[in-house]
């Protein structure tokens, strides 16, 4: 399956879904759905943060009101969980859940259950799509970030498609894709809505921006996400809670960091990770240690191998704890960061780093 395109049709789409989890969770764990990039990538995120789909049956057996909110309490444990602890442990639940939530749809979702079934049906979609990234399974993430993005529309809820696009445009930052990424974002800046929404794909963007040494759109767009958030962001949904001045800060962090390569920041990049650090709010364990890596392999980077050593030894022993490739491919970062020196305060910290980046692999074997 080459497409991540959906039939504009309710359960037609639920049956593609359904199709997917199972070829998921029963073909060897071989990702086997091929990843979109390029104009293709860019084409499908605007055809589907502009396409409404229409149902094929009045069927009302899948859901009740009950089974509805069972699946947003789910959704919001796996959501923590993987939060908390990265979604390695969780990942085959969610998918077998998103399985299960596809054959209901195909069975019928009730008028008045509609909007509610299709909103917790997006969350979910958007955390399996984050989990199969967080585990090396990017066609896989694709698939589900696309239902995602159907899911929201389905429930009147543009704004949630547009943010499920982000994660897509973070998916090609991490494969060095910045190009792709920058046409996602593209196409999510001309149909955000929401102050919060707004201000996230300006973050993003700015972040694309800097990993290309492009200064000025970098501070253009990190800018008016200062703007955006200085002016304060009132009714954030839930769906889009984890965006917060400490989310930014992480963001100008690492543009800070990218830009180094190319130009004198204007502050360096340990300041950003320290303000990220000291602004996360509890529960967000997985970009806390992202944060605290990226704190030392900064400070590597500014010369301070003591402070750094430091930093970094706290960042392995959170580390250890987190179920996540994302924060194995920062710690290879903090590796070539520590590359310069050789005391033995940095040598014990690079041979934890590498151990751990070794039980943590940043690829799913084929």
């Amino acid at each position: 399956m080459d497409t991540i395109q959906l039939p504009l049709l309710t359960e037609a789409a639920a049956e593609a879904l359904a199709g997917w989890t199972q070829m998921d969770l029963f073909m060897n764990r071989r990702d086997t759905l091929k990843l979109a990039i390029g104009a293709p990538l860019i084409l499908a995120a605007e055809r589907m943060l502009g396409g409404t789909a229409h149902a094929l049956t009045r069927g009302t057996r899948g859901f009740d009101t009950d089974t509805v909110t069972a699946l947003e309490d789910v959704t919001t444990f796996f959501a923590r969980s993987d939060a908390a602890r990265g979604g390695g442990l969780y990942r085959a639940a969610i998918v077998a859940q998103l399985g299960e939530v596809a054959r209901r749809i195909q069975a019928g979702v009730p008028v008045g259950l509609r909007d509610r079934v299709f909103a917790a049906t997006a969350d979910l979609a958007a955390l399996a799509g984050w989990v199969s990234h967080d585990c090396g399974r990017y066609g896989t993430a694709q698939r589900y970030w696309s239902y995602g993005i159907h899911a929201a529309g389905e429930a009147g809820q543009r704004d949630r498609g547009v943010e499920i696009v982000t994660r897509m445009s973070h998916q090609m930052i991490y494969l060095g894709r910045p190009g792709d990424a920058l046409g996602l974002l593209d196409v999510a800046t001309a149909k955000a809505k929401l102050p919060v929404v707004r201000a996230l794909v300006a973050s993003q963007t700015g972040r694309v921006h800097a990993a290309l040494g492009d200064e000025r759109q970098a501070q253009q767009n990190l800018g008016a996400a200062d703007e955006l958030l200085a002016d304060g962001l009132d009714d954030v949904p839930e769906w889009v809670g984890y965006f917060d001045v400490a989310e930014h800060a992480g963001a100008r962090a690492v543009s800070a960091r990218d830009l180094a390569g190319h130009v004198r920041p204007h502050q360096p990049a340990s300041t950003h990770f320290e303000e990220a650090l000291r602004l996360r709010a509890p529960g967000f364990e997985r970009v806390r240690v992202m944060d605290r890596i990226g704190l030392a392999a900064a400070l590597f980077d500014e010369g301070e191998p003591e402070r750094g050593a430091e930093a970094a030894q706290q960042a392995l022993d959170d580390a250890a704890r987190i179920d996540s490739t994302l924060v194995a491919s920062r710690l290879n970062t903090l590796l070539d960061a520590a590359r310069p020196y050789h005391t033995p305060a940095v040598n014990d910290i690079r041979a934890q780093a590498k151990d751990l980046a070794t039980a943590r692999p940043t690829t799913v074997a084929a």
